[in-house]
């Protein structure tokens, strides 16, 4: 039996599917297989995963079904006792697997071991890092205020943990990821490598920029999550929504481009603020409202050019890749 099964859903991917296949290539840990899902490519995707030698590569192509499709079509042909996805424009650091792992296998009690991300930019030339927390154990409480590890291209999961979560909702055309770690989380305990290992590529064309979108699958996998929580955690509800309004805000300032666009992050600012007051006292929701303030005075584009988010990003350190 394989150890680790990483599992690539592939949509149209032909200009990033390359270096990702590269980073999982080039881990440390090599007993693995890589299975990847081509999920209706229209574009030259398979051709060039065809260009490709490595007996651990495994190929299998299906019309078009959406990602939570492609990944359960993954675990249907995984032989691993761990799971690690991984999607089509990320990136892992060499030691990603095997440090995840090790984790795992020192904490016997938990089903799931995930890593600090670093954001980059889409042509993964700015870099910014992620909220780098170190929940261990038991995190459910910390998982309703926050989907805090950020991607579906983080975590190694164990096979037992995958067979009691069952499948990811097809249903779900955002944050099925975070839907997923809940009904993880309802029954294994979490483990952190402290380190970033994940470079999750912001896309102009990706789904958090779809913010009513967003926001709608945000809401339903919150309500999910507080259905399934203990009642001692119902008094968290008002904070994760709050959380969630003050992703929101962000994600509208970040595409501003309008005035009314700058109305509607005003909208989701207020809300996030009236949900919770305390929020004010964030770094974040200050650096949101000062964003919004400029914006009032100046044009959105000159306004998002002095104020945008990778601005200061080029002093981080990007783990090694080769």
């Amino acid at each position: 039996m394989t150890t680790i099964s990483v599992i690539i859903p592939a949509y149209n991917a032909e200009r990033t599917i390359l270096e990702t296949i590269k980073s999982v290539l080039q881990q440390t840990f090599f007993d693995f297989e890589l299975i990847v899902i081509n999920d209706g490519s229209t574009d030259g995707t398979l051709e060039l995963l065809k260009t490709i030698e490595d007996s651990r590569l495994k190929i299998f192509s299906y019309s078009n079904a959406g990602l939570s499709v492609a990944r359960n079509r993954g675990i249907s042909h995984a032989t691993g006792e761990f799971m690690a996805f991984l999607d089509a424009d990320d990136l892992w650091t060499p030691d990603k697997l095997e440090l995840q792992l090790a984790a795992l296998q020192k904490h016997p009690e938990a089903g799931l071991a995930y890593s600090w991300t670093l954001n980059m930019s889409e042509t993964a030339e700015i870099f910014h890092p992620g909220h780098n927390v170190v929940y261990e154990g038991n995190v459910y409480d910390k998982l309703l205020l926050s989907n805090f590890i950020s991607n579906g291209s983080n975590p190694l999961i164990r096979k037992q943990a995958i067979e009691s979560a069952g499948e990811f909702d097809p249903t779900l055309s955002s944050v099925e990821d975070w839907d997923y770690w809940f009904r993880v989380a309802q029954r294994w305990d979490f483990a952190v490598v402290p380190k970033p290992q994940i470079l999750y590529r912001h896309s102009s064309k990706s789904m958090s920029t779809k913010v009513e979108k967003m926001e709608k699958y945000l809401l339903i996998v919150l309500e999910r999550g507080f259905q399934a929580a203990p009642p001692e955690l119902q008094n968290l509800k008002n904070q994760s929504l709050a959380n969630i309004y003050q992703y929101l805000t962000g994600m509208e300032l970040a595409h501003v481009t309008n005035r009314e666009q700058v109305k509607q992050a005003g909208r989701k600012l207020w809300k996030t603020v009236s949900l919770y007051p305390q929020i004010l006292r964030e770094r974040v929701t200050q650096r949101y409202l000062m964003k919004w303030l400029v914006m009032q005075v100046l044009s959105p584009r000159i306004a998002k050019y002095l104020t945008r988010p990778f601005s200061l990003a080029r002093s981080v350190a990007v783990p090694r890749l080769q």
